[in-house]
């Protein structure tokens, strides 16, 4: 993630403040470019929430996969309101920090919401992680593992 957010710090839970390059290490990283007050983003949320729970939360080993918020809220209230409903384990970049338009213009987000799966290394696996979520569940994640070498050896209980 040293090419993507290398350097930056994350807000975590309970509003600490987390090395990006610590937290995301090994791990695929969906950034979800989402705001609270957009009615698709309220729609998909539920989704991608139970999506994470069942691979990080209930599975075990735990699937290797981070999301951090990434907000297009327009306020920094906004943006924390919308934190307080997503899973605890989530990390966002913080809302005063100007990367964030950097970031939806470097993955061309025009409207939300949107994921983009990203390897360690910060390569765009895919940025239709919402379409493949919707289409597939959580079998999307096996082909998201296989494009990011670096789990070539997780075993995890991937549902088909």
């Amino acid at each position: 993630m040293v090419d993507v957010l290398g350097g930056r710090r994350l807000l975590a839970p309970g509003g600490a403040w987390v090395e990006a390059e610590a937290a995301l290490q090994n791990k695929v990283v969906a950034l979800y470019f989402a705001s609270g007050r957009c009615a698709p983003s309220r729609d998909f949320t539920p989704l991608l929430c139970d999506f994470y729970a069942e691979l990080v939360e209930q599975a075990r080993p735990p699937a290797p996969l981070a999301v951090v918020l990434v907000s297009t809220d327009g306020s920094a209230p906004e943006m924390e309101g919308f934190l307080r409903q997503l899973p605890g384990a989530w990390l966002a970049l913080p809302f005063h920090d100007p990367y964030r338009h950097e970031l939806r213009t470097r993955y061309r987000v025009t409207a939300t919401p949107k994921l983009v799966i990203l390897k360690p290394s910060g390569e765009v696996i895919t940025d239709k992680g919402r379409k493949q979520i919707r289409e597939r569940g959580p079998a999307c994640f096996q082909g998201w593992v296989e494009a990011a070498p670096v789990f070539q050896n997780f075993s995890g209980a991937i549902i088909p």
